[in-house]
């Protein structure tokens, strides 16, 4: 059976749009299954599935009905997929279009072809793409018909997704997968890291920990993509607290599913620092005080012994929740790049206050190995492959 491209769009509103792009999609000798996501079933065409008429929710009530049609398609989709029948989705829409659409999408696994023509892909797109791999096209004018521009768009977006159907990747899983996180100022502990994995044919599958990167690692970890977690820039946790440049994060973040069983070995980097932006000439009066490493247009400010306390507090409860097998890894000569002696991020009172309350804290299986490195030494990288290649193994 061969694959459709799956067509999603509101087609009471929308529908000279995505009957255009029906037409161009099949004129290139792809089939395609068209379901309609509008709210009243009063679509400019025929489609083969109008979901507004499976549900029973008065018209009048339009954002409950919205949640359902989203709901009912994101099931349907999901059958269709498993069935073998969709091989891509595509969409087009203004801002209820898209964010029917792109929510939609997010049921795909990651490699299935999402391809969203959006009037608000200028906009901030952070939450509507989330941590899934949706390719959002700007359509430059709005969606009122067709005209000479909106057919061109609609015809290079629709070319488009039938390349992405087309081209497939081979390669596979050929050795085991560990994920890393990291962000900034443990590059050059990432870098180290990562080669000494990959000299012992492991593949490495890095994170920037920026907030959605430490979320859609956690999804990935959580659908058994890897066989390791090298926890690195667990620092998300720090900028969540303080609302800093990297906090987008939600409560999965650290927490692995109880049916998954994949190795996690987790390193504090970052956690001595929360990254705000300002600089030097714009310091908010509260932080005037504080030990601060002023990076570009954001800064990091050291944490007191209470944050880091609290800081503590906060990963011991999500690990202690968590029963797959954890390694805790502390490099005792500092925990980021302006945090080492001589440096200005130096405190060793602030880190002796976390590392006291998570061993505190902590329930007794999860063990805690200290390392008298900095986090950005060769040496350390060493001791951290050494122990995420014996979790991985089963060896420790």
């Amino acid at each position: 059976m061969r694959k459709s491209i799956a067509i999603v769009g509101t087609l009471d509103s929308k529908g000279e749009e995505h009957l255009f792009l029906k037409e161009v999609i099949e004129s290139k000798g792809y089939s395609t299954i068209t379901i309609d996501v509008g709210t009243t079933g009063l679509c400019r065409f025929t489609p083969d599935f109008s979901l507004s008429k499976l549900i029973n929710i008065k018209k009048a009530e339009r954002s409950r009905m919205v949640e359902a049609v989203i709901e009912k398609a994101r099931e349907l989709i999901l059958d269709l997929y498993h069935q073998g029948k969709i091989g891509a989705i595509i969409s087009a829409g203004g801002g209820t279009g898209t964010f029917m659409g792109t929510a939609i999408m997010k049921i795909l696994p990651l490699g299935v072809p999402k391809f969203m023509v959006s009037t608000v892909a200028s906009r901030d797109m952070s939450q509507t793409i989330g941590t899934r791999d949706i390719t959002i096209m700007h359509s430059v004018v709005d969606m009122l018909g067709l005209n000479s521009i909106s057919r061109l768009i609609l015809t290079r977006a629709a070319g488009a997704v039938c390349g992405m159907m087309s081209t497939s990747y081979s390669g596979g899983k050929t050795f085991p997968r560990v994920a890393l996180s990291l962000f900034g100022f443990v590059t050059q502990a990432a870098e180290s890291i990562k080669a000494i994995l990959e000299e012992n044919d492991f593949e490495v599958i890095p994170f920037h920990a920026n907030g959605t990167g430490g979320m859609a690692m956690e999804e990935m970890i959580g659908e058994s993509f890897f066989d390791g977690v090298l926890d690195l820039a667990t620092h998300e946790l720090v900028d969540a607290m303080f609302g800093g440049y990297c906090g987008g994060i939600g409560p999965q973040r650290l927490l692995t599913p109880k049916e998954v069983n994949t190795p996690r070995l987790v390193i504090p980097g970052g956690l001595d620092a929360a990254v705000l932006e300002f600089d030097d000439k714009s310091i908010p009066g509260e932080f005037k005080d504080r030990k601060i490493f002023f990076y570009d247009f954001r800064s990091a400010i050291r944490l007191t012994a209470d944050e880091s306390r609290s800081v503590a507090r906060t990963v011991a409860n999500k690990l202690n929740q968590s029963r797959n097998p954890i390694k805790i890894l502390i490099p005792l000569k500092g925990w980021s790049e302006a945090d080492r002696e001589g440096d200005v991020l130096f405190d060793p009172e602030s880190s002796q206050a976390f590392l006291q309350t998570l061993e505190k804290s902590l329930e007794s299986d999860v063990i805690v190995v200290k390392v008298d490195h900095h986090i950005n030494d060769k040496e350390f990288a060493q001791e951290a492959a050494d122990i995420m290649i014996s979790m991985v193994r089963g060896n420790g």
